[in-house]
């Protein structure tokens, strides 16, 4: 009878340390990781859902009639455009590859953290030559738009932003 008790209780310890473990942050955050495979482009995706990177140069172009953009000045947002896509293109493969590669060596055990650092820090520099290279065609497609463009280009993101916010269910912020 004893032997009975203590492999419940026992069995209950394990039970409860096991459900504590899992769903620790540590445990959470490890299966994100490995079951995200894409997690860069994921990032990537709720990062312009914020609306810090929204791709202004394409909304522009959407609304060009709305912005009464000029030939010109869509000839020259999609100049702009095309040549950061041209730029961004390789950085952005080569991203996800260093990415596939610290996900392999952290399956590795134990994990060659050595090498870890080093992808971090390669991957670390190609999002800040994507995020430059972001905000040099920001700068670029702004010096197109006239002042009320740009006023107006602000408008429809906020209100594209709205938009977005309330079919998700949640409640714009007043300001």
């Amino acid at each position: 009878m004893k032997k009975v008790r203590s492999f419940i209780v026992g069995t209950a310890i394990l039970t409860v340390a096991t459900g504590a473990v899992m769903s620790s942050p540590w445990a959470t955050f490890a299966q994100n990781e490995s079951a995200d495979k894409g997690g860069f482009a994921h990032r990537q995706r709720m990062h312009r859902m914020s609306g810090a990177g929204a791709p202004l140069i394409s909304i522009a172009l959407k609304h060009r009639t709305e912005l009464n953009l000029s030939n010109e000045q869509v000839a020259g947002l999609e100049k702009i455009r095309t040549h950061y896509q041209d730029q961004s293109a390789p950085l952005q493969q080569q991203l996800r590859g260093f990415e596939g590669e610290i996900s392999e060596l952290r399956q590795q055990s134990p994990a060659n953290l050595i090498q870890i650092k080093l992808k971090i820090e390669q991957s670390e520099k190609l999002r800040s030559e994507l995020r430059y290279l972001r905000e040099e065609a920001l700068e670029n497609g702004k010096s197109i738009l006239t002042a009320a463009q740009k006023d107006q280009l602000k408008n429809l993101v906020g209100s594209d932003h709205r938009g977005l916010r309330k079919r998700q269910g949640q409640t714009p912020k007043q300001s």
